[in-house]
């Protein structure tokens, strides 16, 4: 019976049509999905990044400074998560509308696919260049979405016949199809749900494959495998007065587990020690590239270092603490003999962020360093494995660059690292600052005797002193933890009496060359956030 227009009543779509959009969109969902999951497992086989990474990846270079500052005001670390989700929700919703297409059109899906791979192929020949099987992953993926929208048109032909052309098309018996079609038993519905749950399992599989593959496959090159030396000239221990032992307080040393992670990678780069290699060039006399096996077999030396990152908000948290292990960034650069005028060490990551560090800042003689080790082991893979620079005194933006492959001696005026392309400082030394950890912000404590503590750092400087007030009060000076050396934040403590009620209590540092904290307020961005850190909280 032919359908009659219910515009009016509620229904303005017919039931045949509303079908057909399903079905396309089912197609094109799973067809994107067989593609994303076939590059995923091409990239955990070769080592290179999926294509959504790399699509991301090119997102993040053009996207403008001001957008940049907002996603990470509004989301924090979550933002690349939020970028990744964003890129995969926009390749799902113009897969379902490209499946709606196909289904009347196959060569415009075949056409679409095409389109999606040339942008994967752009994306990556934009950062991955060098890498022999950077394409890999998208050809994967673009061959397993075509299989997949093929199969799947091919079998939904069989629940709705072929049309025109061969274009699959609804049979004329509208009221027939819904009817077998609800009920499950008709053999061509029954092979398009068992074409499309194959499809659907391949592809999870497929993509959970790959995302697992860099964690179970081992080898020389595996973090684990590596072995790493015992230093020319071993620390002594930590002095037993570098913790207080206050309940609450943020530890000496933090754990490896714990440290704070901020880049532009969107996903961790897992790199193989056995092939990596670091390219020393640019302004030198004598360039040269160093593998893992040179690089270990070189004196290597520990220092204590607290690192800090520019987008940490006064009291904020993206601080940590650790004891390296590696080679002296000034011995690497007298190697290769540094001319004179070259003012920047231009250093790049695996992933192509690059980072413009003062070369005097690393000559001077401060524990800068080729790191390989971090807590007792190696770098973690989100902590730079198996490479990274490590330098004490600059906020790690101009100074710490993980999964570093690639160093070279330039000029500022002559070439701009990553966020100084942005906008950001060039030179940024860590500003004196520090935090309240106890009580917690908004906390409850008894009333009477309260311990305030927290943290305090000036690296390579050193913290001279901490003072505290209460609700506004006088200053009054903190006793402050003992400390292996002016690159590594101190503990600090203070105790005093307080009646029931809300209290405020705030804090300011003071370096070894006199400069005491400011309380002006100022953002991170260019430079590094200022100001005091203020917390209020309750005794009961």
């Amino acid at each position: 019976m032919p359908h009659v227009n219910t515009e009016g009543r509620g229904e303005t779509t017919p039931p045949r049509d509303r079908r057909r959009i399903v079905a396309g969109s089912v197609i094109g969902l799973l067809s994107v999905g067989a593609a994303l999951g076939a590059a995923e497992l091409a990239a955990g086989l070769t080592g290179s990044v999926s294509p959504v990474v790399a699509v991301g990846d090119v997102v993040v270079d053009a996207t403008p400074a001001p957008l940049m500052e907002l996603a990470i005001a509004l989301f924090g670390t979550a933002d690349k998560l939020v970028l990744v989700t964003g890129i995969a929700a926009v390749l799902f919703v113009a897969g379902a509308s490209l499946g709606v297409i196909a289904l009347r059109c196959p060569a415009l899906g075949y056409a679409g696919l095409a389109v999606f791979a040339a942008a994967g192929l752009a994306a990556v020949l934009l950062r991955r260049a060098d890498d022999p099987w950077a394409a890999a992953p998208v050809l994967a993926g673009a061959g397993a979405g075509v299989l997949a929208l093929a199969l799947l048109l091919r079998s939904a032909r069989t629940v709705h016949g072929p049309g025109r052309k061969g274009r699959p098309q609804a049979p004329a018996d509208a009221e027939a199809a819904p009817a077998q079609a609800g009920s499950g038993q008709g053999p061509g519905r029954r092979g398009f749900v068992l074409t499309a749950t194959g499809v659907l399992v391949g592809s999870a599989t497929a993509g959970a494959v790959g995302r697992l593959l860099p964690n179970v496959l081992g080898g020389a090159g595996a973090r684990s495998a590596l072995a790493l030396p015992a230093p020319a000239e071993p620390l002594p221990a930590l002095p037993s007065g570098v913790d207080l032992g206050v309940p609450g307080l943020t530890p000496f040393s933090t754990p490896n587990a714990d440290f704070y992670r901020i880049d532009t990678a969107l996903t961790i780069p897992r790199l193989d020690s056995t092939r990596w290699r670091l390219r020393v060039h640019g302004m030198v006399d004598e360039p040269f590239e160093i593998d893992m096996d040179e690089l270990l077999a070189l004196p290597l030396v520990e220092a204590d270092i607290t690192m800090t990152c520019v987008s940490n908000q006064v009291g904020g948290d993206l601080a940590g603490n650790s004891r390296w292990l590696g080679f002296p960034l000034a011995d690497l650069l007298r190697r290769a003999g540094v001319q004179s005028g070259a003012d920047q060490i231009l250093s790049t990551s695996d992933d192509g962020w690059t980072c413009g560090t003062p070369t005097e800042v690393v000559m001077d003689g401060r524990d800068a360093l080729l790191a390989v080790g971090m807590g007792g082991e190696p770098l973690p893979h989100v902590n730079g494995y198996p490479a990274r620079m490590v330098v004490p005194g600059l906020y790690g933006f101009v100074s710490a660059t993980k999964w570093v492959t690639d160093i070279k001696l330039t000029r500022f005026a002559d070439e701009q690292a990553y966020w100084a392309q942005r906008g950001w400082a060039v030179r940024a030394p860590v500003k004196v600052m520090s935090r309240v950890d106890v009580p917690a912000p908004l906390g409850r404590v008894p009333s009477g005797d309260v311990v305030l503590a927290g943290v305090a750092w000036a690296q390579h400087r050193g913290v001279d002193a901490v003072e505290v007030r209460v609700d506004d009060g006088e200053w009054w000076e903190a006793e402050l933890a003992q400390v292996p050396g002016i690159d590594t934040w101190t503990q600090w403590v203070a105790e005093t009496a307080l009646d029931p009620g809300l209290h405020t209590v705030e804090v300011r540092a003071t370096d070894a060359t006199g400069r005491t904290q400011t309380s002006e307020r100022t953002e991170t961005v260019p430079d590094g956030a200022s100001g005091w850190h203020r917390i209020r909280f309750t005794a009961e």
